[in-house]
């Protein structure tokens, strides 16, 4: 089904707690603290689907502070929910429910910013060809990408729900 989206193999990773440092790095480079990528590598990786805020400190070896402000940067992004389980004591953190769908829809709501951005910078430069083609590129992009991804979302949850 799935047959057509090529596999990347990371032979590399030899173990999960390889995988979950390269997660850090990876969102890290996506923004979020190291932190906040290694809580997404865990939770991602982990036996159970769901962890509280002290056994991901332990598991990734960070204070408790960090954590927190990982869970609560996590949580802000739209990438983990935090639920009580009925006569639970603390919160525990999962992934969001379709996270990566999630925050692709949220990251499309920038491409009308770097539209809009062209948009200034084409009023800015005036009539300078070599500069408006540059412009005119980024804006025709970010359009053109704004009026594809919608369709795509929804082609990944109509095959998503065949799985």
């Amino acid at each position: 089904m799935f047959g057509y989206i090529r596999t990347i193999r990371y032979a590399r990773f030899v173990s999960v707690d390889e995988f979950v440092e390269q997660a850090g790095l990876f969102y890290e480079r996506l923004g979020l603290s190291r932190t906040a990528g290694r809580v997404m590598g865990r939770l991602l990786s982990a036996d159970a689907s769901s962890a509280d805020a002290p056994e991901l400190a332990e598991a990734l070896a960070v204070a408790k502070s960090s954590m927190s402000v990982a869970l609560r940067q996590l949580e802000q992004a739209g990438l983990v929910e935090r639920f009580r389980v009925r006569g639970g004591r603390r919160d525990r953190y999962r992934l969001a429910d379709d996270v990566f769908a999630r925050a692709f829809r949220a990251k499309m709501a920038e491409f009308e910013s770097f539209r809009a951005l062209a948009e200034q910078g084409l009023r800015a430069v005036g009539d300078d060809p070599e500069r408006r083609r540059r412009l005119e590129l980024m804006r025709d992009m970010y359009a053109f990408m704004m009026d594809r991804f919608p369709r795509l979302l929804e082609e990944w949850d109509e095959l998503k729900g065949t799985r």
